[in-house]
């Protein structure tokens, strides 16, 4: 018979802490692959890169993330997600404008856009055009977030206005006091509109939600 002493057993915390474990290797992989992109661009970054960046063996990165387009579609979710949390904040304590203006900010000046937009530019299409990939779902219920936190309309058509605007900043970014005083206009239009135009239908996209990038 065994004795329970003899019985094995899980320290209390272990799961959490192996949890814990994964979303900080998640998150430096998440992390490397957009400083690279930020030195290398889009389509000289590979698996290699982001592995030797972020610290962890190639292996690890495979078990995170099969392909390079899986890690970039990863990294514009959560880059997505993060300035949508950022944005309610800001829109619920300081105002919509103010919010609208730190996304023109931030995607005015993100390195690894920049970089892109320099001399990518083809390869930016997937991400700025509209489509039912799981980034411009995020996209599209940050901006409604956003509205309902600064008090503005949240329409469909609405929505789609801002986010014409504030993707119009990767390609053609303004400077600051050019992209507060767009916002401002951009909130009084929002705020006194009173018929909205209808919204643009979505473009397709592939099956699997690919962004297309090159392997």
């Amino acid at each position: 018979m065994t004795n329970p002493s003899d019985v094995p057993v899980r320290e209390p915390g272990t799961r959490a802490r192996s949890g814990n474990a994964m979303g900080r290797t998640r998150s430096a992989l998440l992390g490397a692959t957009a400083e690279c992109v930020a030195r290398y661009g889009i389509r000289k970054t590979t698996m290699v890169d982001v592995a030797s960046k972020s610290g962890v063996a190639k292996a690890t990165l495979y078990n995170h993330f099969r392909t390079k387009d899986d890690v970039l579609s990863a990294v514009v979710d959560q880059q997505v997600a993060d300035l949508v949390g950022a944005c309610v904040t800001t829109a619920s304590s300081a105002g919509l404008a103010e919010a609208l203006a730190h996304v023109a900010a931030v995607l005015g000046e993100h390195p690894a856009l920049r970089k892109a937009a320099d001399g990518e530019q083809q390869l930016l299409a997937p991400l700025l055009t509209p489509s039912a990939s799981r980034g411009w779902q995020l996209a599209r219920e940050g901006v409604a977030a956003v509205l309902t936190a600064g008090g503005a309309p949240s329409s469909p058509s609405d929505v789609d206005t801002v986010l014409r605007w504030a993707t119009s900043q990767v390609l053609w970014p303004l400077t600051r006091d050019e992209a507060r005083s767009a916002a401002e206009a951009l909130v009084r239009g929002l705020t006194t509109r009173t018929a909205p135009a209808p919204a643009p239908a979505a473009a397709a996209t592939t099956s699997n939600g690919a962004l297309g990038w090159p392997g």
